[in-house]
C-alpha cells in the first residue's frame, strides 16, 4: 500500500499501487469552489488520470489556478480541433495568438478554402455534442520515432519537425476518439469537464474564448484589441514570409547553420521599428501641434529600459535631444505605500506614484520652466532631491518611462496632442506547432529569472514565487491601457528561447524539488528543451536581450 499525503487537506491516506488521482479525489474532503482539473504530484503537474506507484505528496488544482487554466485551455483547443475535423475532415487549424479574451484561430478547409463565418456555428454545435458525450482524452507514451510516424502519416508536418528536433527518447500524444494530436502539457480526463467556452467570428478568423481568470464559471469579457491584434499579425506575416511559423521550423534553420543570420535579421527588424517610431515622433514634434512628451510603458521584463535608450539614440539621429524621467522617482515614501490584502507593500499600485506632484512638474517642464525633480532611494525608501533638474530647450523632448505612463490619470491635465504613447511587450507569435501556443508571459518570466539571478538580486525560486503578484498587477494597472498607445513595439526576439536556454537551464535546475516553485521550474525546463540551444556570443551589446543576459553597452 502507498501513502498519499494530500496538501489540500493536510491528511494522508493509503492506496493500492496504480490508483489514479481521479479515484483519490473523492476521498479527500476540502472546499472546491471551482472545478478540479489537474494535480501536482511531488510538485510536478499531472493529469487526473495519472496513476501512482510510489508514495507521493499530491495537491489537487482547480481551473482558477494558472497551471489548471493551462490544462483547461489545452483541452479546449483539442475539443475545437476534434469538432473541426469531424465537420471538415481535411481541414487545417492554426492557433495564431492570444487576444481579446481568447485565442485567435484560422481554419482552412480542403484545397485551402477559408472558413466562412456561418460555418463557425457548425463547429460550435459539434463541440457541444462532444462535450455532451463526455468523450475521454486518451494519452499514449511511445518511442519518439513511432510518434513521428503517426503524425507524418496524418500529415501533421509541424509536429513531425518539433519531435524530430526535440531529441527525446519517448514522446506522448493524445487521442480524442480517432483523432490524434500532440500537446506539451496534460489535459483534463474527458470533454465533460469543458463547460465554459465560446467561439465567435473575429477579424479574418475566429476566437476561442476562455473562462474568466477571476470567475471561471463565466467567459472572460470580450474586448476588441485592434492594435494588439495588428502587432501580432505583423509579426506573424513576417514569420510566414521567412517560413519560420513554428519552433520546429526555427530549430531546423538553426541546425542548418542559420543562427548568425537569424540574429542579424532579428536585430535589424527591431532597429527598423525603433527608427520608424523615432521618425514619427520627429515628424510630429515638428508639426503645427508638436509632440513634446513621449510616454513609454510595458509589463515587467518587456525591455522598456533598453528600448528607451535605443529610442534616445535614434531621436538624437533625427536632431532631437531626449531628456528622460521615470515614474519610479516619484514613488511616495515607503511608509505611505499602499498595502496588499496580505499586508505587504503594493509597489505596483497607481497610488504608489505621487501622480499629482509628477503631473504638476511635467506641466511646468512643458511650459518651459526648470524644475527640480526627485530621485527615489530604494534602499531607504525615501524620495530625495539631489540637485537633478529638468528643463526643455529648443529641440528637447521629454521621455517618461514607467508602468503607469499610459494611465490617463497620470497626465490628464496635459493636452493629448502633446503626448506620444508607446506600449512595449513580448508579443511572441512563433508557435511550438499549429495547436500549441507559447504564452507571452513565459518570454518575460524567463528573462526576469535570468536577469535577477545574474544580478544576484533573487534566486530562481524567489523570482518564480513573485511572478503571480507581478502578473496580477499587470492585469490591473498596465494591460487596461495598452490600446491607448499610438504605437506598439514587440520586443520578442525571433530565436530568444534558443539563446535563453543555455542561461536558464542551470538556474532553473537549482530550484529545490521539495518547494512549491519547483512545479513552475519543471514546466519551464520542459518547455525550453524544445528549442535548439544557441550561443549568445553574436548577440550585439546594444541588443534588447543584453538587458537580461548581461554584457550590454548601455548603463542601467
Amino acid at each position: 500500500m502507498l501513502q498519499i499525503f494530500c496538501k489540500n487537506t493536510g491528511t494522508s491516506k493509503k492506496y493500492p499501487e496504480g490508483t489514479s488521482l481521479l479515484q483519490m479525489l473523492g476521498d479527500f474532503e476540502f472546499d472546491q469552489p471551482w472545478p478540479i482539473v489537474s494535480a501536482k504530484v511531488n510538485n510536478v503537474s499531472q493529469g487526473l488520470k495519472f496513476k501512482v506507484y510510489k508514495s507521493k505528496d499530491i495537491e489537487f488544482v482547480s481551473i482558477k489556478e494558472e497551471s489548471g487554466r493551462r490544462v483547461y485551455s489545452r483541452s479546449l483547443c483539442f475539443l475545437l480541433y476534434k469538432a473541426a475535423v469531424d465537420i471538415f475532415p481535411s481541414c487545417e487549424l492554426y492557433m495564431e495568438y492570444p487576444v481579446s479574451g481568447g485565442y485567435f484561430f484560422h481554419l482552412y478547409k480542403e484545397n485551402n478554402v477559408p472558413l466562412q463565418p456561418a460555418e463557425i456555428d457548425l463547429i460550435q454545435a459539434r463541440m457541444r455534442e462532444i462535450v455532451q458525450e463526455d468523450m475521454p482524452f486518451h494519452r499514449y507514451d511511445v518511442q519518439t520515432p513511432k510518434a513521428i510516424k503517426i503524425f507524418r502519416d496524418s500529415g501533421y508536418l509541424d509536429k513531425v519537425k518539433l519531435l524530430e528536433t526535440n531529441e527525446e527518447v519517448y514522446a506522448d500524444y493524445y487521442k480524442l476518439g480517432d483523432t490524434p494530436d500532440y500537446y506539451y502539457g496534460r489535459l483534463v480526463p474527458s470533454t465533460g469537464y469543458l463547460k465554459i467556452w465560446g467561439v465567435q467570428p473575429y477579424k479574418t478568423g475566429f476566437l476561442l474564448r476562455l473562462p474568466d481568470r477571476e470567475t471561471p464559471d463565466r467567459l472572460a469579457p470580450f474586448e476588441d484589441q485592434p492594435k494588439t491584434f495588428e502587432m501580432f499579425n505583423e509579426n506573424l506575416r513576417w514569420n510566414i514570409i521567412m517560413r519560420l511559423n513554428t519552433v520546429g521550423d526555427v530549430n531546423m534553420a538553426l541546425r542548418q547553420g542559420q543562427a548568425s543570420e537569424l540574429i542579424q535579421v532579428a536585430e535589424a527588424l527591431q532597429e527598423k521599428k525603433i527608427i520608424q517610431i523615432a521618425e514619427e515622433i520627429d515628424r510630429r514634434y515638428r508639426s503645427d501641434n508638436p509632440v513634446r512628451m513621449v510616454l513609454i510603458t510595458g509589463p515587467s521584463s518587456s525591455g522598456k529600459t533598453t528600448f528607451c535608450k535605443r529610442l534616445s539614440v535614434q531621436l538624437k539621429a533625427c536632431g532631437l535631444r531626449p531628456i528622460s524621467v521615470s515614474t519610479d522617482d516619484y514613488f511616495v515614501n515607503r511608509q505611505d505605500t499602499p498595502l496588499l490584502p496580505d499586508g505587504s507593500f503594493d509597489f505596483d499600485n497607481f497610488d504608489t506614484v505621487d501622480h499629482a506632484m509628477m503631473q504638476r512638474d511635467l506641466i511646468k517642464v512643458l511650459a518651459g520652466e526648470e524644475v527640480s525633480v526627485p530621485e527615489y532611494n530604494f534602499v531607504t525608501g525615501m524620495r530625495e532631491y539631489n540637485g537633478k533638474t529638468l528643463k526643455l530647450s529648443e529641440g528637447s523632448i521629454l521621455l517618461v518611462e514607467g508602468i503607469h505612463a499610459l494611465n490617463p490619470a497620470l497626465t490628464d491635465g496635459i493636452p493629448a496632442s502633446s503626448k506620444f504613447k508607446i506600449f512595449i511587450n513580448t508579443l511572441t507569435s512563433t508557435a511550438l506547432d499549429y495547436h500549441n501556443w507559447i504564452p507571452t508571459s513565459d518570454n518575460r518570466l524567463l528573462r526576469r529569472i535570468v536577469r535577477d539571478y545574474n544580478k544576484g538580486a533573487f534566486t530562481a525560486r524567489e523570482s518564480i514565487s513573485q511572478w503571480p503578484k507581478v502578473q496580477d498587477a499587470e492585469e490591473k494597472w498596465i494591460y487596461p491601457f495598452q490600446e491607448n498607445a499610438d504605437v506598439m513595439f514587440n520586443s520578442a526576439y525571433l530565436i530568444e528561447f534558443a539563446v535563453l536556454r543555455n542561461h536558464a537551464e542551470p538556474i532553473l535546475d537549482s530550484v529545490p524539488k521539495n518547494c512549491p516553485e519547483y512545479s513552475e521550474a519543471h514546466r519551464l525546463l520542459k518547455f525550453i528543451h524544445y528549442f535548439t540551444p544557441v550561443s549568445d556570443r553574436e548577440i550585439p551589446p546594444t541588443s534588447m536581450l543584453r538587458e537580461f543576459l548581461g554584457g550590454s553597452s548601455f548603463t542601467y
